[in-house]
């Protein structure tokens, strides 16, 4: 929170968070749960903390070799599916 008004204060006065977006998240460790918890218990009354998590994959890192977005490269992957869900929860909220 210091860092974003910092930035707000010295470099962008525009600047605006919509939110945290979880990515790179392996659901099925305990380490990611008590991630997401900590980050939702220390910013969540401060910054919206999108629902959608953006899962952990390889195909997803193939991407920027591949030169494609995960949409061409995997569309019907996981993480395709997050980012769309995502791009729909930034939508309603504007």
């Amino acid at each position: 929170m210091k860092t974003i008004a910092k930035v707000k204060k010295q470099i962008n006065p525009g600047l605006n968070i919509s939110g945290i977006l979880l990515t790179l998240v392996d659901a099925r460790t305990n380490l990611a749960r008590a991630t997401e918890d900590a980050l939702r218990q220390q910013y969540g009354n401060h910054l919206n903390i999108y629902d959608t998590k953006i899962p952990m994959s390889v195909r997803a890192a193939e991407t920027s070799a591949a030169g494609q977005s995960i949409f061409v490269y995997d569309g019907g992957s996981k993480v395709s599916e997050a980012y769309s869900e995502l791009a729909k929860a930034v939508i309603s909220d504007a």
